[in-house]
């Protein structure tokens, strides 16, 4: 699936859910080799950022940031699963778990491409 569609995902333990436009669908998932994605090896599809919303266990999301600040991870206080962030190299943007959306087996869109994220202008 490549066309546009709209999301819901959600932690493993099932206390944050979210819902959130995705204008390119499911085919433009990657993975980042920057120093903190590489070693969480998630894949993840974007979604435009005004659209992200959570609707279940906001509370129950911690942050994790360093560097620039920018980039934005999110994971549930419970299980520890990431869902979202939002991006460094574009800020309009988030980064969704594909393996937190509903219905979507992770392993039917393998291999998943690599973006460049340890030579990122930010760190120039």
């Amino acid at each position: 699936m490549t066309d546009a569609t709209d999301i819901t995902a959600r932690c493993h333990c099932g206390a944050v859910v979210l819902h959130a436009h995705l204008p390119r669908g499911l085919g433009d998932v990657s993975r980042c080799t920057c120093s903190f994605c590489a070693r969480r090896q998630a894949g993840a599809v974007m979604a435009t950022a005004t659209t992200v919303k959570v609707v279940e266990g906001a509370d129950n999301l911690t942050l994790y940031t360093w560097g620039t600040h920018t980039a934005q991870h999110y994971f549930c206080k419970t299980c520890g699963i990431y869902t979202h962030h939002q991006r460094r190299s574009d800020p309009s943007e988030c980064g969704i778990n594909i393996g937190c959306i509903d219905g979507v087996n992770t392993w039917e869109h393998e291999p998943i491409r690599w973006t460049d994220g340890v030579n990122h202008p930010s760190d120039q």
